[in-house]
């Protein structure tokens, strides 16, 4: 009951806190892709309130939420990120995110891919990022990308892949594998048990 009472408060001083980014989540041209992102987030911080309570919960209570949101709307995001402040430890570097991306903790994670695809999860001390070549992930939809992960170079990451915590991608990923490993090798392909280097 008092935490309740105390959450409901939260999200009210939240409302006059995120007045603008009310405004943005309502007009800004990106809204859907916003709107795709708060489900994923309800699901899987299990928030049971209308889009509007949750995103203002997401902006009270979660930081890493903060830093997506502020990406989605582009330059305007860096304006109004000093009412209500990103997370310092988690950047955000990659043109085209799909929608549902969920970033959880987020922290000591630069996400600097090429492009993501749809329903994407990535933990935290996760490295997205170049390689000395100049080249940078591409990485697909429903991929998730476990703690201390990195994915680094000009890599294809298929769609339906699992990246163990601390493992370490440096080559192409076919969809629907789990790997892991410092020399990432496949353990599982479509449901099935294996051990294959990449």
């Amino acid at each position: 009951m008092l935490l309740n009472l105390l959450i409901n408060l939260k999200i009210f001083l939240e409302t006059i806190r995120c007045f603008p980014h009310l405004v943005l989540l309502l007009i800004h041209p990106n809204r859907a892709v916003i709107k795709a992102d708060i489900k994923r987030w309800q699901k899987e911080s299990n928030i049971e309130m209308g889009t509007t309570r949750s995103f203002l919960f997401l902006m009270g209570f979660l930081k890493e939420y903060r830093n997506l949101f502020y990406h989605r709307i582009g330059i305007l995001g860096r304006i109004i990120s000093i009412i209500c402040p990103k997370m310092a430890s988690l950047f955000i570097h990659t043109p085209k995110i799909g929608e549902g991306l969920y970033i959880q903790h987020g922290f000591a994670t630069i996400i600097s891919a090429h492009s993501i695809g749809k329903n994407c999860w990535i933990n935290q001390q996760v490295t997205i990022g170049w390689d000395d070549k100049g080249g940078r992930p591409v990485i697909g939809d429903n991929v998730t990308i476990n703690c201390g992960a990195k994915v680094i170079g000009g890599v294809t990451i298929g769609n339906n892949v699992t990246i163990g915590a601390g493992t370490v991608v440096v080559k192409d990923i076919p969809d629907n594998c789990t790997v892991v490993g410092s020399k990432a090798f496949i353990i599982k392909k479509n449901g099935v048990r294996m051990r294959t280097e990449l």
